[in-house]
């Protein structure tokens, strides 16, 4: 029997709700391990990329913003932190999250490796966006440089924060995709659920701004030195961030109307009672934080609410949206082989069990 070459037609193979192609240069690699390390993969550069987010919150909120001087050394000629009486754990606190940096870049160069050798029928689409993790994850680490340079400005480290949300939003996406089918997008739900979407992500993104404003006139500045802070109220930015969030739970009222009114797919539905819950929970939290005067704890809360806010929006728009041939198989393929209805990791992200 001869060996089966990348050159060859490659039938895709399914195990659970995950289709792989077969890998020539790794014959014994079947499609249920194939499958698996997959999930592995997907679902931990996501949660990667919500985990850097919560470790730059403790750089902040512990003051350690500048415990290293310079980068990537975390002082001159020394690349790790010494333990000195002076510095305490702010270094440590620093590096450790520098160090996330590199298990994003091992994720992300993961996905990548996966997609293209084992995911290629999914389309042209989901390998571009397969690149885009490795890609901000090196932005991300640059931005990281400058605002180590920058003395913790706020007009850098708004920024360093916001991509993160948005490598989130887009990982949630390649998660999603991994368990859809394998056909060209369409729209699963009627339009103007999508055309309620639409604003509802983009008011959510400025949400997400507005919060690094807040952040930027606060006392959270990253170092117990003088930081420079944005020269506006913090009650006023507190309330255009608060309206913006009422705007917000507004778009998402409707959209929730528009999709229970047309009974659209229940992972379209579940999905947005989620993102409500999550805005409701993220709102409480917001206000205990303003009247109790922003006690580090509960910041770090609403940092955690912020970084599943983004992934959640996304979550919701892409299951507004389906890669499914037809039928409610999402794995419904005439030429896909299926092996097994079961597997490790084998979990919708939206999916009730």
């Amino acid at each position: 029997m001869s060996r089966p070459t990348d050159s060859a037609p490659r039938v895709p193979e399914r195990h659970g709700r995950i289709t792989t192609l077969p890998d020539g240069r790794l014959p014994s690699w079947g499609p249920q391990r194939r499958a698996r390390l997959a999930a592995v993969v997907f679902w931990g550069n996501l949660i990667s990329q919500i985990g850097i987010i919560l470790s730059g919150a403790a750089v902040r909120l512990t003051g350690s913003g500048l415990g290293c001087s310079t980068w990537p050394n975390c002082e001159p000629g020394q690349f790790t932190p010494e333990l000195t009486l002076a510095s305490g754990i702010h270094p440590f606190v620093e590096f450790g999250n520098r160090t996330l940096t590199g298990v994003l870049s091992i994720f992300a160069i993961a996905v990548l490796l996966v997609t293209w050798r084992w995911l290629g029928h999914k389309g042209a689409g989901f390998r571009r966006l397969a690149w885009v993790p490795l890609i901000g994850t090196a932005v991300q680490a640059i931005v990281g440089m400058v605002v180590v340079f920058a003395d913790l400005h706020p007009g850098v480290v708004s920024p360093h924060f916001l991509i993160s949300p948005l490598l989130g939003a887009v990982s949630m996406v390649l998660l999603v995709r991994l368990y859809d089918g394998d056909g060209r997008v369409r729209l699963a739900v009627p339009a103007r659920a999508m055309a309620a979407y639409i604003p509802l992500a983009v008011v959510g993104f400025v949400v997400l701004v507005l919060g690094t404003i807040v952040t930027g006139t606060g006392p959270h500045s990253g170092d117990a030195g003088d930081v420079t802070r944005i020269a506006m109220n913090p009650v006023v930015a507190s309330r255009i961030h608060a309206a913006a969030v009422y705007v917000f739970c507004a778009l998402l009222a409707v959209l929730l109307v528009v999709l229970h009114r047309n009974r659209a797919r229940r992972e379209a539905i579940v999905a947005a009672w989620a993102l409500v819950a999550l805005t409701l929970v993220q709102g409480m939290i917001g206000y205990i934080q303003y009247f109790l005067g922003l006690p580090e704890l509960i910041v770090f809360l609403h940092l955690i609410g912020a970084a599943l806010f983004a992934a959640t929006i996304a979550l919701v728009g892409s299951r507004l949206v389906t890669w499914q041939d037809g039928g409610t198989d999402p794995l419904a393929r005439p030429d896909a082989v299926s092996t097994t209805d079961s597997g490790a990791l084998d979990h919708d992200p939206s999916e009730a069990r």
